[in-house]
Order: structure tokens, then sequence, then C-alpha cells
């Protein structure tokens, strides 16, 4: 056997929470302003939840802090910005 089967902190799957969160978010945004409604709310949902989860594994020390947080703040805006809006329309 040339490699190592030992796992190590950059193996788990937490580390993909905060680009996903990131990505997320964005399209959460991005989505309130383009009026894709039911999209926004369900990646925002997805993005704080995914945000909050990358930000508890980050602080124990795998993952990234920032991309969970900007994440978790951009689902935020695209879920809230969402309701404003619909709220505004009626």
């Amino acid at each position: 056997m040339a490699g190592s089967t030992t796992s190590t902190a950059g193996d788990t799957p937490a580390t993909a929470l905060g680009p996903t969160a990131l990505v997320l978010g964005a399209l959460s945004t991005v989505g309130t302003w383009v009026f894709l409604i039911p999209w926004s709310v369900l990646a925002g949902a997805l993005a704080v939840t995914f945000g909050a989860m990358g930000m508890h594994y980050a602080r124990k020390g795998t993952g990234r802090m920032w991309t969970a947080a900007t994440g978790t703040v951009l689902g935020a805006t695209g879920f809230l910005g969402t309701f404003i809006l619909l709220w505004a329309m009626f």
C-alpha cells in the first residue's frame, strides 16, 4: 500500500458546509430580486442551516469560518428579503 488510509480533518464532509452555504446564500439573495420566490426561500433556509453547522465545525477547527458566516448572512438576507418583498406587495 502506497498511501495512508487514516482520515484527516480535510477528509470530513463538514469542510463543504461553508462553501455550500455561501453558494446557496448567493443564489437566495440574487433570486429574491429576480423574483424566484420559492427557490429563494428554500435556498435561504438551507444556507442559514448549513452556515450555522459550518460555523459550529469551524470553531472546532474543521472548515473555514468566513465562508460559513458569509453564507449564513447571505442566506438570511435572501430568506428575509423574500418575505419583506412579499409583505410589501400585499
